[in-house]
């Protein structure tokens, strides 16, 4: 009896210590430290970055470049120059040779035209860099919205385990009615049989609910950057957001696929992804125009061949210069990249028009989902207040020996679907409410 005792003690504690064990977590908490954990999120950050290095590197190009390198050579040796002269019974050495070599050159070149190469490319990358910040933005928008299904699946999985665990408390006690009803031969055995049939019924959708709870915190803990084996308790219900969010079929909504269209940051990155392919277009018809180069150089060498005759010292001299180059033939070359460049644009305007459509048909789909699920929560929340008193007048009216034991268990059933028929439809107006925010960029 003792070991019974305990082993009861022990099993009630468990649930205690599991309990005491969740962290709160509140739905802007699991957002914040989605967002600073995510890996996803760092690597699109990343992105970015890449894509302002790439912007600071093309710019770079139209502004002058200065190189400085140095060297040394040894040549073979090889005689003085020198000439013979009939007054002069010896040779005259007019040059000597020196066979070691140094040279330090410090140059500058500064592009003046390029056929608009260079203005257009740094126009581009700089869209380029604009468009990465948007897809930073989508992919926030994408991860806000995984997140808060992750956070609502969880509370669905929960009430369902909360619905169905009140459903097996009231079907044990009706239980009981049976039995005592058995034991004073008022009921046969086979009305026992069917609440206990209906009992097993209820622990086999307990299971599957406490699996599905399971499943649900795992996704959400994964998500929010929390250990897969820790345990949550959300402090954030469906009602509260419903009742905080204004009502997205208002009047005062004029258009809200303009404000999509206006609002979502894969539409802008899309806007801005094109006009950088019409820069890109005009970067690559800079072959058609000729190129101007100014460069200038000094040079401080020993010897330096400027200084004549030869002297084994540094010497230092420049050069300034002006360069024009035009290609009269490249076999195709620039009429196949601007052809490339073309096909590119117009590829970007045939993803930005898709992009559109998408909002719209999202924008349409969501705001239908939301009144929907609205309508569902009103009626769902009328179908639980009769359940219940169905319920309670059913087994009322069973003690009183005026109802069936089919009765009651029906009406058990029933307030379970009702329950859990309004749990979804108030999850599935928080989700969808979430889904909407996204369609319309806000």
């Amino acid at each position: 009896m003792l070991n019974k005792i305990a082993a009861l003690a022990v099993a009630l504690a468990l649930p205690l210590a599991a309990g005491a064990q969740r962290r709160p977590l509140s739905l802007d908490e699991a957002l914040a430290a989605g967002l600073e954990s995510s890996p996803a999120l760092h690597a699109s950050r990343a992105r970015v970055d890449a894509s302002a290095a790439g912007a600071r590197e093309t710019s770079a190009l139209r502004l002058p470049s200065l190189k400085l390198g140095g060297g040394y050579t040894r040549l073979s040796e090889v005689p003085d120059f020198q000439v013979t002269l009939p007054v002069s019974p010896d040779p005259i050495t007019v040059s000597r040779s020196y066979f070691d070599n140094f040279n330090l050159r410090l140059g500058l070149q500064q592009p003046l035209f390029t056929g608009f190469r260079l203005e257009a490319g740094a126009r581009s990358a700089r869209l380029l860099e604009a468009a990465a910040g948007r897809d930073l933005e989508k992919d926030r928008a994408e991860f806000v919205f995984a997140v808060k299904s992750a956070y609502w699946g969880l509370a669905r999985a929960r009430e369902f385990e909360k619905a169905i665990d009140e459903t097996l408390r009231q079907i044990s006690e009706h239980l009981k009615d049976v039995r005592a009803f058995f034991d004073q031969g008022l009921l046969t055995r086979n009305e026992v049989l069917r609440a206990e049939l209906e009992l097993s019924n209820a622990e086999i959708m307990k299971i599957d609910a406490r699996d599905a709870a399971e499943v649900a915190l795992t996704a959400l803990t994964s998500l929010v950057g929390l250990p897969l084996d820790a345990d949550v308790e959300l402090t954030t219900s469906p009602e509260s957001q419903a009742a905080r969010l204004p009502a997205p079929a208002d009047a005062e909504d004029a258009s809200p696929v303009e404000r999509a269209l206006a609002n979502r940051p894969e539409i802008r990155s899309a806007d801005l992804r094109v006009e950088a392919s019409e820069w890109g277009v005009k970067a690559a018809r800079s072959g058609f125009y000729p190129q101007v180069f100014l460069a200038g150089n000094f040079y401080y060498l020993r010897p330096n061949p400027r200084f004549l005759p030869a002297l084994d010292a540094f010497k230092g001299t420049w050069d300034l210069s002006v360069s024009v180059s035009f290609d009269l033939w490249d076999w195709g070359q620039t009429r196949s990249r601007a052809e490339q460049a073309k096909a590119r644009l117009a590829q970007a305007r045939d993803a930005r028009r898709l992009l559109e459509d998408q909002a719209v048909l999202e924008v349409t789909q969501s705001r239908l989902a939301v009144d929907r699920a609205g309508e569902k929560v009103l009626v769902a929340d009328q179908a639980v207040g009769l359940a219940e008193e169905n319920f309670r007048v059913s087994r009322e009216r069973f003690r009183q020996g005026v109802a069936l034991n089919a009765d009651v268990l029906d009406a058990e059933v029933a307030l379970l679907q009702a329950r859990l028929a309004r749990t979804r439809a108030l999850i599935d107006l928080a989700v969808g409410r979430a889904r909407l925010e996204k369609a319309l960029g806000s």
